[in-house]
């Protein structure tokens, strides 16, 4: 679980301005990222107070609007573009990294009709690519969707608890040691129906810190990315050490995954596949439709 009180870059040496609160997963790709800034490494950076949450925690905060700088699912938008703007870098959008679906044996997605899913959250963008896959590739709809932590969607299912699971992050290279079956890749979908890079997790951050601030913030997460990059190994400490016991290999995988050109800069393509996921989904009744302008950060 996430340490929602584990609290950094209290000490960063050089900052702008008053301390903003800033709250991410202990996953590797969040703290590789977010590893220069939140120990002052950035210089003229705002200093940041950092809170440990796992996504689901993130996407409350966010809908109650607390907390200045958010890691969020892009699924979650549509309920928080007027309290937040969406950065244009630091989040996790990529190819080849979409949610899995799982099952105890090898079985057909139609087998999945009246069944029993775990999911890490019905405001999660696993789950939106989900309903979407689902709609598309399970005749009579899924049954019970139960709501769990990630970590313990794969025990579930292997104990027969649940018929099948949608899993994130790292589950994508440790399933097979749970014994699991892979049904279905929603990032294969996604992209097959798209073409699109798959949208998983946003970086928000509160329209009221004006425009200079949110510069300021931007221009930190841009600086924090460009010193993972040039110098992994400085954050290696803490990549493993909010990683739960995780294997470093998979972690080095997982952030070679989530980290990529559009954590940098979300750019055209990064937009073009956030508005068609939003769009689908509204389409299928799934969210509240969001306005392009509500979409596009200014000046940022």
């Amino acid at each position: 679980m996430a340490d929602a009180g584990d609290r950094e870059g209290r000490d960063a040496r050089r900052e702008s301005g008053p301390p903003l609160s800033i709250a991410y997963s202990p996953c590797p790709n969040d703290t590789f990222v977010f590893h220069a800034w939140a120990h002052g490494l950035v210089p003229d950076a705002p200093a940041p107070e950092v809170t440990f949450a796992d996504i689901d925690i993130t996407n409350g905060l966010a809908e109650r609007g607390e907390g200045d700088l958010l890691k969020v699912s892009y699924a979650v938008l549509p309920w928080v573009l007027d309290t937040y703007t969406l950065l244009p870098c630091g989040g996790a959008l990529g190819r080849g990294c979409g949610p899995l679906v799982l099952a105890p044996g090898p079985m057909e997605p139609a087998s999945l009709a009246g069944k029993s899913v775990a999911v890490p959250g019905e405001r999660s963008t696993a789950y939106l690519l989900f309903r979407l896959w689902a709609a598309a590739r399970v005749p009579g709809g899924i049954g019970e969707v139960r709501v769990m932590p990630f970590h313990e969607i794969m025990p579930a299912v292997r104990d027969g608890r649940v018929d099948a699971g949608l899993v994130i992050h790292e589950a994508r290279f440790t399933y097979p040691r749970f014994g699991l079956h892979q049904l279905a890749d929603m990032g294969e979908f996604w992209e097959e129906t798209t073409g699109h890079p798959i949208p998983l997790g946003a970086i928000i951050a509160k329209r009221s810190l004006g425009a200079e601030r949110l510069r300021q913030v931007t221009a930190a997460i841009r600086a924090s990315v460009r010193h993972a990059w040039a110098d992994p190994a400085a954050s290696q400490d803490y990549v493993l050490r909010h990683a739960q016991e995780m294997d470093p290999a998979v972690a080095d995988a997982h952030i070679g995954l989530y980290v990529n050109e559009f954590t940098a800069e979300l750019g055209e393509a990064g937009y073009a596949a956030v508005r068609e996921l939003l769009t689908r989904a509204a389409d299928e009744g799934l969210v509240p439709r969001v306005p392009e302008e509500r979409l596009r950060p200014s000046d940022v």
